[in-house]
């Protein structure tokens, strides 16, 4: 593995998302599985900082329209109603990295389940140099399962790290990292930072 073209992609785990205080803690909207992530992967994220993996954070975020008021897919305005004025707004530091992954090297925004979609993260792994990427994130069955997909069909090497991405429930998460087996290797939190830190 070349460590100067691979990336450690951190899928959504922000503050809105994860935190007590963020839009979905607010709304009692979390899982045991989700919420433990941040402490999952804090020392894979330090492992790749210490061995030159570029890290990555994409960065779901809601764009305010007319009147400040989030554009909101109507999609998602029917499976999280309580969404509104000021969550995951650009900036904002519910839109943010949580503190224990953060600062990743690069911060992307995205619109959609994948993170590839009318954004600038397939610009910026190119500019890098970037080929070969390791997920990790949530919803394994929504933001992450898109953007592992987007990423085979541009031809990046796909790796997905199961134990570092989570879903609302045992059963979504084993059919999506089932179901993403054709298109990408599947590895542990505990393999991924033996490849970081192997030599080469």
């Amino acid at each position: 593995m070349s460590k100067s073209t691979t990336a450690l992609i951190l899928g959504d785990l922000q503050n809105d998302f994860l935190h007590p205080d963020g839009a979905y803690g607010r709304a009692g909207q979390t899982s045991p599985d989700i919420a433990a992530l941040p402490d999952r992967l804090a020392p894979l994220v330090r492992a790749a900082r210490e061995n030159g993996i570029l890290i990555v954070a994409t960065l779901f975020t809601l764009m305010p329209g007319r009147g400040g008021e989030p554009i909101i897919s109507p999609h998602l305005k029917a499976l999280r109603p309580f969404l509104t004025k000021g969550d995951f707004a650009p900036g904002s530091w519910g839109q943010q990295l949580v503190d224990r992954l953060a600062p990743a090297d690069i911060a992307v925004e995205k619109i959609a389940y994948s993170a590839f979609h009318a954004s600038r993260l397939e610009w910026s792994l190119r500019k890098c140099g970037i080929e070969r990427l390791y997920f990790t994130g949530i919803v394994t069955n929504g933001g992450v399962a898109s953007t592992v997909r987007d990423a085979h069909v541009r031809e990046f090497h796909c790796t997905v790290i199961a134990d570092g991405c989570a879903a609302f429930g045992k059963d979504l998460h084993d059919a999506a990292i089932e179901g993403l087996k054709p298109v990408a290797t599947m590895i542990t939190v505990a393999d991924a930072m033996r490849e970081f830190a192997a030599p080469g």
